[in-house]
Formats: C-alpha cells, sequence, structure tokens
C-alpha cells in the first residue's frame, strides 16, 4: 500500500511540474543565405535640376524565418560596388559618390544593416526595425517591407523607403541635392 502511495504521488508530482512547464510549439527558425547575384539597393537622388539612379549589390547576409514568418536577419551592402545607371552621371557621378564627398568607399567599403525587431501589420506586409551602419555611424531605422515569399521555395521581400543620408554623415551639397535618397530594397535569399 505504501509503494502505490508512493508510485500516486510521484506521478501526481509530475503532472502538475509538467503543468507548469512551457510548452514548446514554436517551429525552429530556419535560416536563408542571401542570393548576393540577384539582392541589392536601388536608388534615386535628386538634385534642383536632374535626378540620377543606381544601385548597391547586396555582399553578404541571411535571414531567419520562423512558421513562414521573417523574424530576423542580417545583410552586408558593398558601398564600394555602388553603380550609377543613369547616363547622365556616368563614371563622373559614380567617381564622385565614391569619394570623401559622400561614401568614401577607400575607408568604408562596406555598409551593415541588422534587424532588431519585425512586426506583422498585414499577412504579407511587416514593419521592420534594425540598425543600419554606414561610415562608422550607426542609426536605427524602421520601414514598412513587403514579405513576398518566405518557404521551401526561397525567400523574397522588398521595401521602398526614404533615407536621409545627412543621419550618416554624407552631408554634401545640402540645399543643392536632396537629403532624401529614394531606397528600393530587394533581397532573395535560398536554404
Amino acid at each position: 500500500m505504501k509503494k502505490i502511495m508512493f508510485s500516486l504521488t510521484v506521478i501526481s508530482a509530475s503532472i502538475s511540474l509538467l503543468s507548469f512547464t512551457p510548452k514548446q510549439n514554436k517551429a525552429d527558425a530556419v535560416t536563408f543565405t542571401v542570393t548576393a547575384q540577384k539582392s541589392k539597393v536601388d536608388w534615386i537622388g535628386s538634385k534642383k535640376s536632374d535626378y540620377h539612379t543606381g544601385y548597391f549589390p547586396i555582399k553578404s547576409g541571411s535571414v531567419q524565418v520562423e512558421a513562414g514568418k521573417l523574424v530576423g536577419g542580417s545583410f552586408v551592402i558593398d558601398v564600394a560596388g555602388l553603380k550609377v545607371t543613369d547616363e547622365r552621371g556616368g563614371e563622373k557621378l559614380q567617381g564622385h559618390l565614391s569619394s570623401a564627398d559622400f561614401f568614401d568607399v577607400t575607408k568604408f567599403g562596406d555598409a551593415t544593416f541588422a534587424i532588431t525587431s519585425v512586426k506583422y501589420t498585414a499577412g504579407d506586409k511587416a514593419s521592420i526595425t534594425g540598425n543600419l551602419k554606414i561610415k562608422d555611424i550607426s542609426a536605427p531605422i524602421t520601414f514598412a517591407a513587403s514579405i513576398r515569399n518566405a518557404d521551401d521555395k526561397g525567400f523574397f521581400a522588398e521595401a521602398f523607403l526614404p533615407f536621409d543620408r545627412t543621419v550618416f554623415g554624407i552631408k554634401y551639397g545640402v540645399g543643392m541635392v536632396d537629403s532624401e535618397v529614394q531606397l528600393a530594397i530587394h533581397i532573395y535569399g535560398t536554404k
């Protein structure tokens, strides 16, 4: 009888302990490696009499997805690989943007972005907050993004946002050259 009572007490205590143990229902996060050949940051910069277009390649990065939702990630942007795509700007503008007046690519060839939070606002829409570091200046930014795909076939997301270059010490020509640059970010990834 004592053995039965002891067994019942152990079983009861075990059930009590299990009921207070948090359940592990979350699926493990899956990491997608950024496809550098397809991913990039397009930009449009304006001045009083014209505008110019170009892009920065994404050098590397990864995103974490949990249950089909973006939950984190980080990227290295190849600032030294910047390209001007409009004919009016050409190599001359590309050289000027690479100089100390703008990105100073000989000293600061890369920029980084690390996601600190993702809040979904709709099925495929999210507000992403993270830390952007350009020219050794780090600042938080938040923007809306569309998570187009996050499944076994791959990852694809994009965002369209204004970017204030002066926050990162890029102040050349303020007043003549708009401080706000329009960005279009396209990130592709594979498992």
